[in-house]
């Protein structure tokens, strides 16, 4: 059996949780004569994580529920073993206030306002009272509580806002970059240092679903090529990251503004799909990055014991 295991660390399956199309293919491209990769679910209080030379964030899709347990099973798990990504990068990824800190750095980001679940007597004034616009949690994945609204849904809007700050999430208001609707959302993925694929989806958010209905989260994805512009943006964003040199893998969502300019949408930096199913040649690279990187991390384990000997 061999001594490198690598742990691909996804949740208990449920209903509410989309399945992960990636486990099976990096499963099976995995498990060689030098690596035994297994699906273990983070909050499993059983395991024993130093087993593991890595440990892998995959589909923890149920961490924006519980992102304060979450955040704490990172740090612990990563005093043991290698976790990637690192503890640095989950945690600044883990609020959508990175928006803000990359439209500070110059970076092309959606315009975000952020209501707190203290700013509840001023809601009704940040809402937009001409243009559509989106509202949706900063901390949240798959759609979850992230709506579309008219100018003259305020009501709704309001209702919708109050309703998570009585959860404790902070609200996001954010223009609707209806240009999605046109050119979709691009997703540009990066592993292990270097561009891997892009994919393009179609818009996400009808007019006039309501907020807690579930949503599809990835509608009509084929396979992309992103141009020089969107490659450049995604960088730009990427570069802004804490110590980026650490990112093992991300995501970069763009979106075109009115003028038809890529702009981050999302940057997924914990548990992003690669859509591995849309870009199947894509496997191969992925499996190899993981698992070179898991041997080189038990042979620098090893080379440490050793030296204590």
């Amino acid at each position: 059996m061999p001594e490198v295991k690598v742990a691909l660390v996804t949740t208990v399956p449920r209903p509410e949780i989309n399945t992960d199309h990636d486990m099976p293919l990096l499963l099976a491209a995995l498990n060689t004569a030098e690596v035994m990769a297994s699906s273990v679910e983070w909050d499993d209080q059983d395991v024993d994580w130093s087993q593991y030379s890595l440990v892998l964030i995959r589909s923890t899709w149920d961490y924006t529920w519980r992102s304060g347990e979450f955040l704490e099973w990172v740090d612990r798990c990563s005093r043991v073993t290698t976790l990637l990504n690192p503890p640095p990068v989950v945690h600044w990824s883990s609020d959508k206030y990175y928006l803000a800190r990359l439209a500070e750095a110059g970076v092309p980001a959606v315009p975000t306002q952020y209501l707190t679940p203290d700013t509840t007597s001023s809601v009704t004034a940040a809402l937009p009272t001409t243009d559509e616009y989106v509202i949706k949690p900063a901390v949240g994945a798959g759609a979850r509580y992230a709506a579309r609204y008219k100018a003259d849904d305020q009501d709704t809007a309001v209702r919708h806002i109050r309703h998570m700050h009585d959860e404790g999430l902070t609200a996001m208001v954010q223009p609707y970059m209806s240009r999605v609707e046109v050119s979709g959302e691009r997703a540009l993925v990066f592993f292990d240092g270097s561009f891997l694929h892009a994919v393009r989806k179609k818009a996400v958010l009808a007019s006039d679903v309501p907020f807690h209905h579930r949503k599809v989260a990835h509608p009509g994805l084929e396979p992309w090529a992103p141009t020089s512009s969107e490659l450049e943006v995604a960088e730009r964003a990427l570069s802004v990251v804490p110590d980026p040199g650490q990112l093992f893998y991300a995501r970069v969502d763009l979106v075109d503004d009115e003028a038809g300019r890529p702009t981050v949408m999302e940057l997924e930096l914990i548990e992003p799909n690669l859509f591995l199913g849309v870009q199947p040649s894509s496997v191969a690279t992925v499996a190899r990055a993981i698992s070179e990187r898991a041997l080189h991390v038990h042979r620098s384990r090893a080379q440490r014991v050793a030296e204590h000997i």
